[in-house]
């Protein structure tokens, strides 16, 4: 995937640079020790076309909180970098794009607290994350971290080792992407989404202490209680999982996709005949402010229901 070109333009520390003059320092700690946090963001050319980015606010809150967990300041207005981000889309010609902000670390080789911190916001043209075919899933043997060991709820860059190293473990082994459980042994979450599983028409997703509570994953809930459909937050084991009629991987890389099998197991139920096929719509439907085939949504469920 080409990121950026000769006309790219980023946004960096208050400026608009081109991508490919922009420099970063080499003695920075986020370079060094991933002591950094960043957003996927992603915006979308609404049906009445203009660009929407989908949750502005909650994506750049959520980067100021995640700073603050790990003690890096966060010194900058949201409302400034909103207003960065549509125009670095505007300057780029993006309508459909993921974005990337990225708050990173000053040059300090020590573990000496930092007293400032540096932006950049990047965008590009991206597909779905994992594509948009049914997955096969692998049961990893990588745990997510410990939230005893760290801030799990903060997109740290250091924390994204561990989905790195188990998704590459899942595609070496001939599989689409891998699935995490927790120190308990219980479902936690992919490399980079949160996990449902549909049963008897029914959503179960893990509960929060162990995962990311991600921002697509909130949105999910939100759906499920505007079309009726039933949600429970539980802990939930691989055998649950492996028992299930569907089940779907979300996030703003990723958006919503299906799941094929678990380790080789099908799943009885065709996705897009399910009503994890038609969250998948609702959500396709919601980010691009298509609310006439949103409320079609409801009266698939309505079908569906026993």
């Amino acid at each position: 995937m080409q990121y950026f070109d000769q006309e790219t333009i980023l946004y960096l520390n208050g400026a608009f640079v081109k991508a490919h003059e922009a420099k970063i320092d080499l003695y920075s700690q986020t370079l060094h020790y991933g002591y950094g946090v960043f957003e996927g963001i992603r915006s979308y050319r609404s049906i009445d076309g203009e660009t929407r980015i989908f949750k502005a606010t909650e994506h750049f809150e959520r980067l100021r909180e995640s700073a603050n967990a790990i003690n890096l300041p966060f010194s900058f207005d949201l409302k400034e970098i909103i207003d960065a981000t549509y125009q670095i889309l505007a300057l780029n010609n993006l309508q459909d794009a993921y974005i990337r902000p990225l708050v990173f670390a000053p040059p300090n080789m020590t573990y000496a607290f930092n007293t400032t911190s540096y932006i950049t916001i990047q965008a590009w043209k991206m597909q779905p994350f994992l594509g948009e075919k049914l997955l096969r899933i692998m049961s990893s043997s990588f745990q997510r971290p410990n939230p005893a060991g760290f801030h799990i709820h903060a997109k740290a860059c250091g924390h994204y080792v561990n989905s790195i190293v188990s998704s590459q473990d899942a595609k070496r082994q001939g599989y689409d992407e891998a699935l995490l459980k927790d120190m308990e042994g219980y479902v936690a979450e992919g490399p980079g989404a949160n996990v449902f599983y549909e049963k008897n028409h029914q959503l179960f997703t893990p509960a929060e202490g162990y995962i990311l509570n991600g921002i697509t994953r909130k949105t999910i809930l939100e759906i499920c209680r505007d079309l009726q459909i039933s949600v429970t937050e539980k802990q939930i084991t691989h055998d649950e999982m492996k028992e299930a009629d569907a089940a779907f991987f979300c996030g703003t890389g990723v958006e919503v996709i299906g799941w094929e099998s678990l380790d080789n197991g099908l799943f009885p139920i065709q996705f897009d005949q399910s009503i994890s096929g038609i969250i998948r719509k609702a959500y396709l439907s919601l980010v691009r402010s298509d609310m006439t085939s949103y409320e079609n949504c409801k009266k698939e469920v309505l079908n569906l229901q026993p």
